[in-house]
């Protein structure tokens, strides 16, 4: 599945029906394009951000921890590139099936939904394929 973005016009069209919340914000899932699917990560997107995920087809998230947009991969590599975007049914999330170049949580696995919940309490049903300092450098 290879991404093809809309034209300028058509964009700006499409981004002023999205629905973004009180902070200018909407919730994107990252879903693996490739099988078996996995859902990858949960961010957040503000209007820039998702106008130029849109445009490059590189996904661009907004870090609220930061306040600033944050490309996924700019500092780990670990890099998505969009597949296909779709907005739910009232146009206040988007899912992004995306090619995940290797983990795409900070942890080091590969999907951030790996806290299992039991009846014994959260049970961890992956480990780390790569270490957060091989990730980001020491210190992180």
């Amino acid at each position: 599945m290879s991404y093809s973005p809309p034209d300028r016009q058509r964009l700006d069209s499409l981004l002023d029906t999205v629905k973004f919340d009180k902070d200018g914000l909407i919730a994107a899932m990252a879903q693996s394009a490739e099988a078996p699917h996995e859902i990858l990560m949960l961010a957040w997107m503000n209007r820039e951000a998702l106008a130029e995920t849109l445009e490059t087809g590189r996904v661009c998230y907004f870090s609220r921890s930061r306040n600033t947009l944050w490309r996924k991969g700019e500092s780990s590599g670990q890099t998505q590139q969009l597949a296909s975007a779709r907005l739910d049914c009232d146009r206040d999330a988007v899912l992004l099936l995306v090619h995940q170049k290797g983990v795409a949580c900070h942890t080091g696995r590969r999907s951030c939904f790996y806290h299992e919940v039991t009846p014994e309490g959260l049970r961890d049903t992956t480990a780390p394929e790569i270490s957060a300092e091989a990730l980001y450098g020491k210190g992180h």
